[in-house]
């Protein structure tokens, strides 16, 4: 007789072989991950370990000659006052006799320059002793081999700005005579000369270029390496016979710069951080301080002023946030509920950043923005993005607004409260030197670096195996 087979006698084997399946995939799946660390972290080369990618990012600073930071700085300290500005906030300082240097001097309060600061908040990481760097991203390294990336301690936008607040702006592209020019060459040569460009092309190299002028003469001779820049604005070719005022032409040029390679970073904010808690009830409905004529891009300003400078609940007023500007910009921001961010001579501005930190809901209006650290934050949470063509429509901008109730902008502030400090640089420290907050804009452009070394270690071993004579076409300088 032929046994009765039952359920339970076949769900026995069926277990035992899905058990037995499930086993030897875990054992594969651990193999596997132990392959793969042991031949990540026994690489000769320690820059892509597994403690590398999990702790930081390994940096090497270039040994440039003090002049070209903090030198600089005592230059700046010691010269006249700013021709471009009524009142140079850094002036009453300056005295005659002026004291021995400080090792560290402070950075310029001067707006013009104060809102491209990262230069010197990046660098002041980097000074800072080891113990004290514990919440830093970025691992200093000794040795160019240890190092995932090159950072160049030059002060390029100082280095501009000087040349540009010492009345020089007529002659700022030419070479001769101009002394910017000289510090962008010296700092070129220097590196071009050293081992670490020479194996990479200067790819692996981080120049930051907040300023849309710095390192102008030199763009193309450093179009390969990592640019921290506030957008692409500046770097942008345009065939101005094309260019109707509303959108950028159909056609742009950039050889140079890409979000492939590079990392916008936040400007640095002017007006003070507005804490949740301390938020009162808002009178105005959109708020607006700048100026209303721009070139390029800014043509939007002008139509946009027209359109809504008689608006009720709309306040438009000209100006820069310095001495009683700042203090009318703080009570315009704290007292508004959304805030304009129309492109200026570039796509995105401080402004930005001053409402993010007053806790004023930023509507942007501007169609070819990059903004900071995308990926890791999403501005659709707390931001209001209106195209330009929507933005021109005679009172569609303002019934657009109006249409948020108030929990939409209870919702849009509590986020924004949440992110203010990642666009902070500030650490306290009136050197720069000293512990920088963990969550803030340092280390948070540092990260966006970090994602970036392995796409520039492929750009680097491909073409280190190409033969001499390959040719290439021009394309794109992503990598």
């Amino acid at each position: 007789m032929v046994p009765k087979i039952t359920s339970m006698a076949v769900a026995k084997p069926l277990c035992s072989v899905s058990c037995l399946l499930l086993s030897s995939s875990l054992v594969f799946v651990v193999s596997l991950l132990f392959f793969i660390s042991n031949s990540l972290t026994s690489d000769q080369n320690p820059r892509i370990s597994l403690d590398t990618f999990n702790t930081g990012i390994n940096v090497f600073v270039a040994e440039l000659p003090r002049s070209l930071n903090y030198g600089l700085l005592d230059k700046y300290w010691s010269s006249s006052p700013d021709s471009r500005i009524p009142s140079d906030p850094d002036h009453p300082t300056r005295k005659t006799n002026s004291p021995k240097p400080e090792k560290y001097p402070p950075y310029p309060e001067n707006p013009l320059i104060k809102q491209y600061s990262a230069e010197y908040w990046i660098m002041g990481d980097l000074e800072t002793p080891p113990e004290k760097r514990t919440g830093s991203f970025a691992k200093r390294v000794f040795s160019e081999s240890e190092a995932d990336v090159v950072f160049v301690p030059f002060f390029a936008t100082l280095s501009a700005e000087m040349e540009l607040g010492n009345g020089k702006g007529s002659s700022f592209r030419k070479k001769s005579g101009n002394e910017d020019y000289q510090r962008q060459r010296q700092v070129l040569d220097f590196l071009k000369n050293t081992q670490a460009w020479k194996r990479s092309g200067g790819r692996d190299h981080v120049f930051v270029l907040t300023d849309p002028v710095a390192m102008w003469h030199v763009r193309e001779e450093i179009a390969l390496s990592i640019l921290l820049v506030v957008d692409f604005g500046g770097w942008f070719r345009q065939d101005s016979k094309s260019f109707s005022g509303t959108s950028f032409p159909e056609r742009i040029e950039h050889t140079q710069v890409s979000v492939i390679k590079d990392v916008i970073v936040p400007y640095t904010h002017l007006l003070p951080r507005l804490d949740l808690s301390q938020n009162t009830r808002r009178h105005s409905l959109l708020y607006f301080k700048g100026a209303k004529h721009r070139h390029r891009g800014g043509l939007i300003r002008e139509k946009l002023w027209d359109l809504l400078v008689d608006e009720h609940g709309i306040v438009m007023e000209e100006g820069f946030p310095n001495a009683t500007g700042r203090e009318q910009s703080i009570r315009g921001m704290r007292s508004s509920e959304f805030c304009l961010h129309p492109a200026g001579d570039t796509p995105t501005s401080c402004r930005l950043f001053d409402a993010i930190q007053s806790l004023c809901i930023p509507v942007i209006v501007s169609d070819n923005i990059e903004l900071p650290f995308e990926g890791m934050i999403d501005y659709s949470e707390f931001s209001v993005f209106v195209s330009v063509s929507d933005a021109l429509r005679p009172k569609w901008l303002a019934n657009h607004l109006r249409n948020f109730s108030e929990r939409d902008k209870e919702t849009f502030r509590s986020r924004m409260a949440r992110v203010q400090s990642v666009f902070v640089y500030d650490n306290g420290k009136a050197d720069g030197i000293g512990p920088i907050q963990p969550d803030g804009a340092v280390n948070h452009i540092w990260k966006k670096v970090h994602q970036k070394v392995p796409m520039v270690k492929e750009a680097v071993f491909r073409e280190r195996r190409k033969p001499a004579a390959t040719s290439v076409p021009l394309r794109c300088q992503c990598i």
